[in-house]
Parts: C-alpha cells; structure tokens; sequence
C-alpha cells in the first residue's frame, strides 16, 4: 500500500471513530428522558388528546377531510376481504426473471397488501374508535406476523454476498438477514401496535409484539457490529433499517423498558447518517435516496422528540437544520421532475408534501417552505394529517443555482418552474460510492422545454442481480461510456472500490471554481482522477451558462500526441448531425450543439448495446453521438456551443461563425454569432491551464 493510500485509509479510520465518540447518547441517558409511568397507546405520533386536534382538521382543512374520506371508502372494500392465509412462493432470483415466482408478484404484493392494510386500518380505528376497523386490521396484521421473515429475497444472502459494499464498511461481510424492507415493516408494525392497542386483547398484542421481537428487535440488538448498513453513514439504508429498529422499540416500552437500549443505537446512527449531509445539503446518492433515507428516519425523529420531550430532537442536527430542503429544491426540475444522476430515478420531484411540510415546521426553514407549497403537489398521506400545516412563511432561494461542495454536484438555471428556460447541471465529486455511484465524474446534462436534451440515463428504472456486483461498472448506465464525458485512445474512468480490493480515495474528480449571478454562471471541473491517467493525462472541463439558454462547454484535454479523443453526448431526443453539427429536438424546440475547435474534428453517432440480466426486461440501444479528433500536441482544446435554434439553417450559420483564437498572451477567446449579435467568451491562461475571466 502506498503511503497516499496508507494516509487515506488511515484518515477514514480516525474520521469514523471522531464521529462514533461525538455526542452519542446512552441507554441510560434515554431512560431518564423518558417518563415512563405517562406512556399510555397511542403515544408514537399522537396521543389520546391530540386527537381531537387532528379530528378538527379533517373536518376543516379540505385536503385532510379528502385523505380521510378516502381511506374510509377503501376500508369497505378491505373490511370485505377474505384474509389469506396461503402465503405465495418467493421467486429465488427475483431479479432475474428465472422463474414464474420470480415474475408473478404473488409474494410482494402478499407482503405489502398485509402490512399496509393493518396499517391503514389501525389509523382508522384510532380516529373513528369503530372496533371493526380495530379487527380487521388485525386480520391482516397476523397474516403479515405470519411471515417466516420480513427480509425479502434480494437482500439475503444468494443475491446479495457479492455486492460491492458501501464507505465506512468492512468487505467480510456475511450475515444478511435484516435489510430496508425489515425496516420499513417495522417502522409500520410498530404503529399498528401503538394504534390498536387499546382494541386488542393481550394475546393480540402479544402476536405483533412477538413478531416485532423476533423479526426485527433480536435479529439486530447486541449484533450491530454484523450488519453492514449499521455503519454504512453514506448509505440510505442507515435511516431505513435504524428507524424501524429505533421505532419498534419505543412501541414496545409499555411491556418491553429495556429495548431503550435500541432506542439510544437508533438514535446515534440516523444522527451519524445526518451527519454525513453535505455542508449544503447535498447527498452523494442522489435525490430518491436521500428521500428514502431521511424521510423514515423523520418517523423515529418524530417519535422520539415527542416521548423524550424533545431532550433528544434529530431535527436539531446541523447537517439537517441548516439544509432541510436544500438539496431536493435544486435538483428540482420543471415540470414536476428531479435530476437523474446515478441510481437515484429522477421521474418525480423529491420529497412529498407531509416530508417537507415537517422538515420546514420542525427547522423554521422558509426556502423548504417555498418548496412545499411552489412546486410539491398537494395533501395526500394519512402524515399530512397527523402533522399539522407548517405555519413558516415561505421565501424563494435568492440563488437559481447551486454548487453542492461536499459532492461537487453543481446546477445552473434562471428560473425554477419556467419549461422555456434551460437548465444545466454536471457532477464532479470522488468515484467512491460503489453502492449507488456511476463513474460519471464531469458529465453534464441540458434540460429544456420539459425535456433532457442532453441525458443522463441513470439506473433507467430496474436493477438486477449483478447491477450492484463489480459487474456494475461494465452496464452502460454506470460505466463512464454511457455518460456525457470525454476519452482518450478509449479509456474510461474506474471506481474507487471493488469488492474485497483496498479502498482508492483518491478516485475521482472536483470542482476547482463556481461563479454564479443574475446573468450568468461558471463551473470548472478537474476530472482527471477519475482516470487511470494513462491515455488521459489530464482533463479540465468548463461550463458556461449564459442565462437563460445559450451553454459553452470548454475541455481541456491533456494527452499524448496522436491520441484519439471522443468528446462523448447523449441526447435525450431525436438527433442528427453532419460534419459541423449535431441538431437536437422535436416539436416543443430545437437546439444546436456546436463544436468549435482549431483542428479538424468528425461528429460520429455512436450507440451502447444494452442488457440486464433480467429475463424480463430486453434488449435495447442506447444512442450516443461523439465528437472525435486526433491530437496533434500535447493539449487539445475544444470548445462546444449548445443554444435553441429555428431549424438547421440558422444552426449551420452559426456553426460557420463560431472561432477558437489564442493571443499572444496565451488567452483563449471563443466567439461566434447569432441573430446579429456577437457573443464572446475570454479564458485568462495560467499555469494549470485557463479560467473564465471575471
């Protein structure tokens, strides 16, 4: 091991004990925050009081009164529904499509129709006080307790040994016997248990208080140190699983005080995860990711403030307080959709109303507030219920754009909702994140008119069973060949971490400058780390946004001479090109995208051969088209315009006027012309290359 390498690995060693021995709280600290002797169910996220309070808003508060008029007309229906008893064959590769019990759906949709109906119905019963709901509900919530486990089959060990696991957590991992799915049904059990306490006997309470103990408190107390998520801080299923485990606990203090215990571990992991939120707010997984794991872990936080009397308060942590909303609002896009890097989706905005609703009434954040009532759609979870309307005032982000720093995530716009203004955004950042991460380090995506026109295809909507295997970094998705990036003599760029290989830290790219203002706004990228550093010698790239729609994108590439170089996009629409341009679009619009170099240069449609191993989903292409050129010195530079044009004569026109010119000084200057006016473009030399001039 080199002594970068040793000095990497020895600074993460020393950065995850600090955070183990910062404020951790006890067992013993738990137990004197809680008054024991005033615990009487419902006290998870109400009490018998509240009530009343939350009977007054679905009687005038129209949003709450149509989440409540629903439920009780899907209650007929689950009132009237045989329970079955039969549990269905679990398929044994489910995400392979082998079998006809992989494919039926039979099991999960047993598993979820049993947990969320108990669920639902036990809330009912807790506002209604009508017994049928109470039996019914438990009903469901024994054939759910019925269950052998509440793990599911892609998480245990066949399918999941040989996934590459996540920072902060040990490669000799074995025992795989609690995942988010055991999470969530405990997260939910245990309010079923909380609901219908009162409306159960003691050997009904006893069959849920049962099932939780053994399927989700003894499978983790005084075993954490054999759960990989339990230190995976970077990782959602920390909040997933550490919140059911947390809230299984507290539903259990009336017959169970110990599991306080369980409580304490809850609460000093979600708060290490929190911890682990970008100075800005920013979360490496992505937007779904970041949603998956801190909004269950809000249940936890809720409960918690509310039995300790807010002695022990999640939403206090800094990482969250500070950004509660930050990162979902600027990853936003019009209309009602969020940006798709790496695993993270992207076909919806992040977070829904009672998440961010809560997270701006509990940080008195106004921009959350903005969030939530601009661009979130509306009320529709029993939560928005349970959880008042926040009262804070909302403010729109003085700022359209926004440089992530901790992920070196980055995104220019002019404008929040407006479809006709474009919106740029790219990702530097380090390649160490093996569990949702793609080696897409200085790629970049342009949305417009509702539409990526430059793309990012994400995990494109499914996984499977190699998806998180080392095989992940050959899927065009997660590869650096199916992201907008650059190649010399075919390179690509590697991840940080393989499984059962030594950590890399050192993997991966960086923001070295980001410029934003009212007119416009500038990033500049080092990527160069993401390589081997063997054909690519070096790579700085720069983005200019000239507000609202009109994009520069300058790279300087380091290589030797006679190398060939590919300038790699992925349009989002149908395209075109020919010898000076690629022409994107449809009917909403269309753009330009314009190579400006001081060399000749050929732009090649390319297009990735895509399979999962998944015998359900097949095959498909993927298009690409590449600028490509033969180095003749040491660094080669090449400009790319990217702006809305009327058709192909006027993109052609510009093309023709566009100029790369060095003066004597070493300044680069890029200019070209549209519609009668000149635009242009200075970059000051220095010794690591050139920089916008400000």
């Amino acid at each position: 091991m080199d002594k970068k390498l040793k000095c990497s690995v020895l600074t993460l060693l020393m950065f995850s004990v600090s955070v183990l021995l910062y404020g951790q709280v006890t067992k013993t600290d738990i137990d004197k925050a809680i008054d024991f002797t005033s615990l009487k169910h419902p006290y998870l996220y109400f009490s018998e009081k509240d009530k009343a309070e939350l009977l007054s808003r679905i009687k005038n508060e129209p949003d709450c009164n149509d989440i409540f008029r629903k439920l009780e007309a899907q209650a007929k229906m689950w009132l009237e529904m045989p329970v079955d008893r039969d549990i269905p064959v679990q398929g044994k590769n489910t995400r392979a499509g082998w079998s006809e019990q992989d494919n039926d759906g039979k099991y999960s949709k047993y598993y979820s129709t049993n947990l969320n109906n108990a669920f639902y119905l036990a809330f009912l019963y807790q506002l209604t006080g009508e017994h049928k709901y109470a039996e019914k509900a438990f009903e469901f919530a024994d054939a759910f307790c019925d269950l052998t486990t509440w793990t599911q089959r892609a998480h245990e060990f066949p399918i999941i040994y040989s996934r590459i696991m996540p920072w902060n957590v040990p490669d000799d991992q074995v025992n795989f016997n609690f995942d988010h799915y055991n999470g969530d049904a405990g997260r939910l059990m245990a309010a079923v248990y909380d609901w219908l306490y009162s409306g159960l006997t003691p050997a009904q309470r006893d069959r849920i208080r049962g099932a939780l103990i053994e399927k989700v408190v003894t499978r983790v107390r005084g075993d954490y140190e054999f759960h990989w998520w339990a230190t995976a801080y970077r990782c959602n299923w920390c909040g997933v699983c550490n919140s059911g485990i947390g809230l299984a606990g507290l539903a259990l203090l009336t017959e169970n005080p110990q599991l306080t215990d369980i409580v304490a571990e809850s609460y000093n992991r979600i708060n290490n995860m929190l911890n682990e939120l970008g100075v800005d707010g920013g979360w490496q997984e992505g937007g779904g990711y970041w949603e998956y794991g801190v909004h269950t872990s809000m249940f936890f936080a809720d409960a918690l403030k509310r039995i300790t009397g807010s002695k022990f308060n999640l939403f206090e942590n800094e990482r969250l307080k500070n950004n509660p909303a930050t990162f979902p609002l600027y990853i936003s896009l019009p209309v009602k959709k969020s940006l798709n890097f790496e695993d993270s989706g992207g076909g919806s905005l992040i977070g829904s109303a009672h998440m961010i609703n809560k997270l701006a009434t509990e940080t008195g954040n106004k921009e959350a507030a903005w969030y939530s009532s601009e661009l979130l759609s509306g009320r529709n979870d029993i939560f928005d219920i349970i959880w008042p309307k926040s009262v804070i005032q909302p403010v729109q982000p003085k700022r359209t754009s926004k440089h992530f720093r901790t992920i070196d995530w980055w995104v220019m716009r002019s404008d929040f909702k407006d479809p006709a203004k474009v919106v740029v955004a790219g990702k530097a950042g380090m390649n160490n994140d093996p569990h949702h991460g793609h080696l897409d380090i200085g790629s970049f995506v342009l949305y417009w008119q509702n539409e990526y026109f430059l793309q990012d295809k994400g995990k494109e909507g499914v996984y499977d069973e190699k998806f998180f295997d080392d095989a992940r970094w050959d899927y065009p998705h997660a590869s650096s060949i199916g992201h907008n990036v650059v190649f010399v003599n075919g390179e690509k760029q590697i991840p940080g971490k393989m499984r059962k290989q030594p950590w890399n830290f050192e993997v991966g790219g960086k923001v070295l400058e980001f410029r934003t203002s009212d007119k416009s706004d500038y990033v500049l990228m080092d990527p160069s780390n993401a390589y081997p550093k063997i054909e690519l010698k070096g790579w700085r790239r720069h983005v200019v946004f000239d507000k609202p729609e009109i994009t520069l994108v300058l790279d300087e590439i380091s290589a030797n001479p006679g190398a060939s170089v590919e300038i790699r996009f992925h349009p989002g629409v149908g395209f075109e090109t020919n010898d000076k341009f690629a022409l994107l679009g449809n009917d909403k619009g269309k753009m330009a995208l314009i190579p400006v170099a001081m060399q000749e240069f050929d732009i090649i449609k390319g297009r990735h051969a895509a399979q999962y191993i998944n015998a359900t989903k097949t095959f498909f292409w993927i298009d690409y088209f590449d600028t490509e050129l033969k180095t003749k010195d040491k660094k080669t530079t090449v400009a790319t315009i990217i702006l809305p044009v009327t058709d192909a004569e006027e993109a052609g026109t510009i093309a023709s006027s566009g100029q790369m010119k060095v003066d004597k000084s070493g300044n680069l200057l890029i200019s070209f012309k549209r519609k009668g006016t000149v635009y242009s473009y200075e970059f000051k030399s220095s010794d690591d290359g050139f920089r916008l001039k400000k």
